[in-house]
C-alpha cells in the first residue's frame, strides 16, 4: 500500500467530472447527487484498501472498486466487485 497517507492527505481535492459523476451513479446505482461525498466517505472507512497503481490510486470498500487519477486526483470511475452489491 504504497504511499497511502498519500490519498487520504488530499481528500478535498477529489473532485470528478459531471460526466464521471454519471457514470458512477450508473455503474453503483447509487441514489445520491454527491458522488464525490459518497466517494470520499467509503475512501475514508474502516475496510477500505487503498493502493496506488502506475498514476492511479485504486481504492476497494464496500464491494466496488473506485479509480482516482493520482496527479489530479479525480475520480474517474468506480465499478462493482463481480457477485457483490455495495
Amino acid at each position: 500500500m504504497e504511499n497511502r497517507g498519500e490519498l487520504l492527505e488530499n481528500l478535498e481535492k477529489l473532485h470528478t467530472t459531471e460526466l464521471g459523476a454519471e457514470r458512477i451513479k450508473r455503474n453503483l446505482s447509487l441514489h445520491t447527487d454527491n458522488v464525490v461525498e459518497w466517494c470520499r466517505g467509503e475512501i475514508t472507512s474502516s475496510g477500505a484498501q487503498i493502493e496506488r497503481k502506475g498514476k492511479n490510486w485504486y481504492v476497494s470498500a464496500d464491494a466496488c472498486v473506485i479509480t482516482v487519477n493520482a496527479g489530479s486526483y479525480t475520480i474517474i470511475t468506480a465499478h462493482n466487485i463481480r457477485g457483490q452489491n455495495p
